[in-house]
């Protein structure tokens, strides 16, 4: 006897806020007296509203077990904290290696909302995970302030700990966008609580032209695509960053000035070298684009930016040649499902391997707030409303 197939729930969960999870570098370390009976609030700008939500605890780098002892979530202007539960309970014990959702939370909260989710640690984790490059502000504080709604003593930090998404109950038809990438697309030089990196322009840009889809930032400073750097490499972080997160429908990845930079800067560049270099950097988006399209994800290709001037990579012409042979294989090749010109839409005109100076955050290889602009106009919107590859 054949049974009819089951019908598809009316909504699933989405991705409406994250960031991409590494370990602390000595530097971003959060000191032991801060988890050792503390509290910490963190605030993240939300992408989709929604009328419920849960959160995803990360103990992804530990080496023993994480103990949170209790912990709430608040909208950040208004409004007093409501419990963030784990099966019912305040407290919870996450595997080392391993992320944990709460338990749905029955609020409403709209696009582009401020949520504040507090912590209570008893004791400091074996090691911690994290995301050093948040520009935004935690505050810290002693004791359990989890059910305060104001903490006007606390310590200030601009990283985030042990957090890696806020998912929101949305219709089928709604997905969302991860961002992969390194320093560019985590938002170096984006002042603190601003939310004007790229992504959180291109958010309000979807929002503006009622294209409902969540954005994650999954930037990593630093980042290369095929070797780690401060986080792991972006191929090795695909499935957790990209594939494994709630609702992906579309991804884009803008990966290269770091591994093209790195080599030049670091070793002594030989031709034979540099082109396995492009060799390997062009398996790598294959590889990603066949394992999105896998899990039915669009993949938009982001053409590398200019870089020439900068003081880290002092990039040569060969190395100019080599962005650009990279670049007009991702504009070419056919292995992605669209492209976003990032190069063009930073270049100079007049010297088109530096970037524009109004687009020059100075340092001639991080955008200006212009420049991010600019590349938030520059993502394909028709890209992002179509649908690609297997059925999820």
């Amino acid at each position: 006897m054949m049974h009819a197939p089951a019908a598809e729930p009316a909504s699933h969960w989405v991705a409406s806020w994250g960031a991409a999870q590494q370990i602390p570098e000595p530097a971003n370390e959060l000191a032991a007296e801060y988890w050792r009976d503390g509290s910490i609030r963190q605030v993240l700008h939300l992408t989709l509203g929604g009328k419920q939500f849960r959160v995803r605890i990360s103990n992804a780098y530990g080496t023993a077990p994480l103990m949170l002892d209790a912990a709430s979530v608040m909208v950040a202007s208004a409004g007093a904290p409501r419990a963030l539960t784990f099966d019912g309970r305040s407290s919870v014990m996450i595997p080392a290696g391993a992320e944990y959702y709460s338990d749905a939370v029955n609020m409403t909260l709209k696009p582009a909302a401020d949520v504040a989710v507090s912590l209570y640690f008893k004791e400091a984790p074996a090691r911690q995970t994290g995301h050093p490059g948040a520009r935004a502000t935690t505050f810290l504080a002693k004791g359990n302030r989890v059910n305060d709604a104001a903490w006007d003593d606390a310590a200030k930090v601009t990283r985030w700990y042990a957090l890696s998404d806020v998912e929101v109950l949305a219709p089928r038809k709604v997905g969302a966008l991860v961002a992969i990438g390194d320093s560019i697309t985590d938002g170096y030089g984006v002042p603190a609580d601003t939310n004007t990196r790229w992504p959180d322009v291109l958010a309000a840009r979807l929002r503006d032209n009622g294209l409902a889809l969540g954005v994650v930032n999954a930037g990593i400073g630093g980042g290369r695509m095929l070797r780690d750097g401060l986080g792991p490499n972006l191929v090795a972080r695909f499935e957790r960053d990209v594939l494994s997160r709630a609702g992906v429908t579309h991804a884009l990845v803008l990966a290269g000035v770091n591994d093209l930079g790195g080599q030049h800067r670091n070793t002594p560049d030989t031709q034979a070298d540099r082109q396995q270099l492009l060799a390997d950097l062009k398996l790598a988006h294959r590889q990603l684009a066949e394992r999105a399209r896998a899990h039915g994800i669009c993949l938009i290709g982001a053409t590398v930016t200019p870089y020439v001037g900068s003081d880290y990579y002092h990039p040569e012409p060969e190395n100019e040649a080599d962005r650009q042979q990279l670049n007009q294989w991702i504009r070419t090749s056919g292995v992605f499902d669209a492209v976003a010109d990032f190069d063009a839409a930073l270049r100079d005109p007049a010297r088109p391997d530096r970037i524009k100076p109004v687009y020059d955050s100075g340092d001639h290889l991080h955008p200006s707030l212009a420049g991010y602009r600019a590349l938030a106009e520059t993502v394909p919107l028709a890209a992002l409303r179509k649908q690609c590859g297997a059925a999820k």
